[in-house]
């Protein structure tokens, strides 16, 4: 199975060990994405400037991959106040369209310095 790691100019880095997306097959499996700047630095804002900055991230990461959000097909969102749901809704909507894919949130999963993370899976076919 060949594994072929997602880079590029304006796809986040990270001193973390993980890999910002990997390609396998015709699917790119995009890491938790998170509010941070190119340099991985994590850029503190509301609910509503992190889950943008954070979706942003990934969308640099799949135009690394030659797809955009019309790829994916699993989303997995992490949200740290179910205060947020109803903007956390609301932006979704924006990022994704019907059919939507295949989704999960957890709530209060995240600690005390991120207030949204996401991951997703994309295909190419």
């Amino acid at each position: 199975m060949k594994k072929e790691i997602i880079a590029g100019k304006d796809v986040p880095r990270s001193s973390l060990p993980f890999s910002p997306a990997l390609k396998v097959g015709g699917f790119v499996f995009v890491s938790g994405q998170a509010s941070v700047d190119g340099q991985g630095n994590i850029v503190e804002d509301t609910f509503e400037g992190e889950m943008r900055r954070s979706l942003e991230n990934a969308r640099q990461i799949l135009a690394a991959a030659g797809m955009d959000f019309s790829h994916v097909v699993q989303v997995r969102n992490y949200v740290a106040n179910q205060e947020d749901l109803v903007a956390f809704n609301r932006i979704y909507k924006e990022y994704f369209n019907s059919p939507y894919p295949a989704r999960t949130t957890l709530i209060g999963c995240l600690g005390t310095l991120l207030k949204y993370e996401v991951d997703m899976v994309a295909c190419d076919e």
